[in-house]
């Protein structure tokens, strides 16, 4: 090997090694991430915290601008124009308003929905199989029907109370189911509706002598009142089911039978990754959260016995979440 040939190659050695270095030194690319949840209770707080957990640990460098429509359908749409302008690489809508706002508006960024009840009524997408545009997302639809047969394990229930937002789509599509159960089990059905949370109060006093329990659904304006719900039912002695278990437990609520939303969170923060790692969200189906280990039920033995209820001991058992003299146990 000549002399000059053996310079050239440690000139082309100590080069590459320092190009690799310039390389690996290099941080890799910061991903923006846009979160717009309708409103700010338990539920749709724990599925931004599961979304934040599962991109963190996945090691992706993001960065998170969550941002909270206040049950407003207007900031909804004010937030989606500032994702729009800051150019973000991927918009979460949390719950239906929020998610509607960003596919209106955001025509080119990958947009992932969650806790969405029926994501086709809604807009969203066109089929659960494949949307073919720039949306897929996490649908909390929840298994209504068991729920009140629950309830009626508990109680005998002759007229059951409902109080839902006429103007959120998720909320009217489960009226419509629980109008339906209600009619297959020859239970009377009794609504009233709301447009803010402002309103849920009222709402609830205005029903309560007229029904025998009270049904709330996954209506993020409804759940985000909860309090004002369950002061007035107890009052009445009205019990009430939920299907936001998280949402339930500080409150005198009967029972709730839902999903975890944390967990929820993760399974939309893995889809997110499926994404930024090059996935078209055209091409993925909505998903469902169906495993035994995604629904909680919650029991409040303290509200049971206020109300003169026995809950059987079958249903105590299989709870995860239990209320008992003040105190909260999860199994």
């Amino acid at each position: 090997m000549s002399k000059k040939f053996s310079v050239k190659m440690v000139c082309l050695a100590v080069s590459l090694l320092s190009a690799a270095s310039v390389f690996a030194a290099t941080p890799p690319k910061k991903v923006s991430i846009g979160i717009s949840k309708i409103v700010s209770h338990p539920a749709l707080d724990a599925v931004v915290k599961g979304v934040q957990d599962e991109i963190q640990a996945s090691k992706i460098n993001a960065t998170f601008d969550i941002q909270n429509a206040n049950g407003d359908i207007s900031t909804a749409a004010s937030i989606a124009n500032k994702f729009q302008s800051q150019k973000v690489d991927l918009a979460i809508g949390v719950a239906t308003p929020t998610a509607q706002s960003l596919v209106n508006t955001l025509k080119n960024t990958p947009i992932v929905f969650t806790a969405v009840t029926d994501p086709v009524k809604a807009g969203l997408v066109s089929s659960l199989q494949k949307s073919g545009k720039n949306v897929t997302g996490v649908s909390d639809m929840t298994p209504v029907r068991q729920q009140i047969e629950l309830l009626l394990r508990i109680k005998k229930v002759k007229r059951l109370g409902h109080i839902y937002t006429s103007s959120e789509e998720n909320a009217v599509v489960l009226a419509g189911i629980v109008r339906q159960v209600c009619k297959d089990l020859h239970i009377e059905f009794v609504e009233t509706t709301v447009t803010k949370s402002s309103e849920v109060k009222q709402a609830a006093q205005s029903i309560m002598h007229r029904i025998d329990a009270l049904y709330i659904s996954t209506d993020n304006t409804v759940v985000s009142a909860m309090s004002a719900v369950a002061d007035a039912a107890m009052k009445k002695k009205v019990p009430i089911m939920s299907a936001d278990p998280s949402s339930s437990e500080a409150y005198d609520v009967l029972a709730a039978w839902g999903f975890d939303y944390y967990k929820m969170g993760r399974a939309t923060g893995k889809l997110v990754i499926e994404i930024l790692n090059g996935k078209k969200p055209g091409d993925i189906p909505t998903r469902f959260m169906t495993k035994p280990s995604d629904v909680d039920l919650f029991v409040n033995l303290d509200a049971a016995k206020k109300l003169g209820l026995t809950i059987p001991a079958d249903i105590v058992k299989s709870a995860k979440t239990v209320r008992q003299n003040g105190k909260l146990t999860k199994k």
